[in-house]
């Protein structure tokens, strides 16, 4: 692959005052800024946003053009694809270098999220899912995934303990990390444990299973390579994949992510890599049991087993293939439409040093795992460091 990104920013995640048309605006200054790209050299701008009902501003796209005049006239286009609407916006301005159509593209990926109220956002979520099977579930998404984890927990055993602990582990690495939403260490007894503080929400979801409901934005400058800047400070698509499965949960196995397998698949033949290869990965963990199963999508561990790689260290910043030290969803947050373009920002940053707090060292090779619904939209990249 040709596209290289040549500039990113990230606001912090959480309750932010700002509105929606500010966290647009606000991600492409920086990240143009970053790039050393001026606005009239952009050839397209696309915008990830999911909103379904949680914000009263629709039709974001042009609300880039705030970020600098010179953006006016330019062709700006939303994508929409649930918890994985970063990552299609990002693909899109992929397809565009890659087809030879744009040689600089601009990226932002938002969400206003907290503005809305819990039952506004519980049914927001819902459309996600696959509305005839989902009608009636409660506690919104978190019920889907609860479905999903009864389902693994059935055929695996119970698996409550490696959720805690992958709760823990993105907890203790969302601490390190200036923009996460969630910056307290909770540790393992805290998060396997009902209590006031840590109820019930699914069962057998508790709240710390659950990634938080979060504001933000972030924002990339894609290029291609005649039209990059000369310099090191820059990263490369090495490949990407998407894989769409069945949205109705009745038509698929529960205790497995399929789509994310044949994306985990795709990339790595793609990129002629293997697991090992990677220095670590960012991945979809908006609830613990998917982080759990995507272990196994990707061929940690086989189907059954993926508690090995929490509970043997494997994960951990420190282990064989770190996962999520920004923190993940679960820390970090996960503003719906923004997350796609977040991970792969922070991916960005940990291949150019620059992963403040959260740094893996001499990180060469980056992989990334969006998910859209529950394993319905797959976008699975590898990233890498370009040495000229």
């Amino acid at each position: 692959m040709k596209t290289r990104i040549i500039g990113v920013s990230h606001s912090q995640f959480g309750k932010l005052e700002a509105s929606l048309e500010t966290l647009i605006a606000d991600a492409a200054s920086a990240a143009l800024a970053d790039a050393g790209v001026e606005a009239r050299d952009i050839d397209a701008i696309y915008v990830g946003q999911f909103n379904s009902g949680m914000c009263a501003q629709e039709f974001p796209a042009s609300l880039a053009l705030q970020a600098d005049p010179d953006l006016r006239f330019k062709p700006a286009t939303r994508c929409e694809n649930a918890c994985a609407s970063g990552s299609a916006a990002l693909y899109q301005g992929i397809n565009l270098i890659e087809g030879g159509l744009a040689k600089r593209v601009l990226v932002i990926g938002a969400e206003k999220m907290t503005e809305a109220s819990p039952a506004a956002i519980a049914e927001g979520l819902l459309g996600a899912s696959y509305r005839p099977e989902s009608q009636g579930v409660e506690a919104g998404f978190a019920g889907i995934f609860a479905e999903v984890a009864r389902a693994y927990f059935e055929r695996y055993g119970d698996h409550a303990e490696a959720l805690a602990r992958i709760a823990a582990k993105n907890h203790a690495n969302g601490t390190h990390n200036p923009l996460a939403q969630l910056r307290k260490d909770l540790g393992v007894d805290f998060c396997r444990e009902v209590s006031d503080k840590n109820p019930v929400v699914a069962a057998p979801l508790k709240r710390t299973d659950c990634s938080p409901v979060s504001d933000g934005a972030a924002a990339m400058v894609l290029t291609h390579p005649d039209a990059a800047p000369a310099g090191p400070r820059q990263v490369r698509f090495r490949a990407k994949a998407q894989v769409t499965d069945f949205m109705p949960l009745a038509r698929r196995d529960l205790t497995r992510l399929e789509g994310a397998g044949r994306a985990w698949q795709q990339v790595l033949a793609s990129a002629d890599l293997s697991l090992d290869d990677l220095s670590l990965a960012e991945v979809h963990d908006c609830f613990t049991i998917a982080e759990l199963m995507i272990y196994e999508a990707m061929g940690l561990t086989p189907s059954g087993q993926g508690a090995r790689a929490i509970n043997e260290g494997w994960v951990m910043p420190d282990g064989r293939l770190p996962i999520n030290p920004s923190g993940g969803l679960k820390s970090k947050g996960h503003p719906v439409g923004a997350t796609g373009v977040s991970m792969h920002v922070l991916a960005a940053r940990q291949l150019l040093g620059e992963a403040t707090g959260v740094q893996i060292p001499d990180a060469r090779l980056a992989a990334v795992f969006n998910m859209g619904g529950m394993g319905v939209a797959n976008y699975a990249s590898i990233l890498e460091r370009v040495i000229d």
